[in-house]
């Protein structure tokens, strides 16, 4: 049976629910690479405990920029890491499926950046969801019913809110912070 996989890529850190365990991972979004060779030597927590503590060859960086991708080599990296880390050898050669929660208001590109990484880093399935659209289903609205439902989320590189009717967003507005 394959493994199903929900991932929210956020400026601060990232997320990983994998299907029947819940969430199993939340870590900082940094990436530790050496300078001159452009080789990764850490990603998240272990990444994050190297600031400061490193000589200049070595710098940390974060690959998403308010929730969006902005290294696609780098992302896709952080994606398969993150991946086997939450879920290891138990796929038995076959491949997850993924959802990747994304801003809301980003655009085509943004969104195939996301989903390209995605497929690059082993899934066999990716869907791309609206942030506050998942939020809206994980705290149980019914995103369906023609009533507008206002959901706001308070990121680490911007806040984001939005009306949520009839399966869609009405309107939505992106604040960086």
């Amino acid at each position: 049976m394959a493994t199903d996989i929900g991932i929210d890529l956020g400026t601060a850190s990232i997320l990983v629910y994998v299907k029947g365990k819940g969430v199993v991972l939340k870590e900082p979004s940094v990436v530790a690479f050496d300078v001159d060779t452009r080789k990764i030597k850490a990603i998240g927590e272990e990444a994050r405990l190297l600031i400061g503590r490193t000589p200049g060859t070595i710098a940390a960086v974060r690959p998403l920029r308010q929730g969006v991708v902005s290294d696609n080599s780098v992302t896709e990296k952080v994606l398969k890491y993150f991946v086997h880390k939450s879920v290891g050898k138990s796929l038995f050669g076959r491949k997850p499926r993924i959802s990747v929660c994304v801003p809301s208001g980003v655009t085509e590109v943004a969104k195939k950046a996301v989903a390209d990484a995605t497929y690059a880093a082993g899934a066999r399935e990716v869907k791309i969801i609206e942030e506050l659209i998942a939020a809206a289903i994980g705290d149980g609205i019914d995103i369906a019913h023609p009533c507008g439902n206002m959901i706001v989320d308070i990121g680490g590189g911007s806040t984001d809110i939005t009306v949520i009717s009839v399966d869609g967003t009405v309107v939505s507005k992106s604040i960086t912070v």
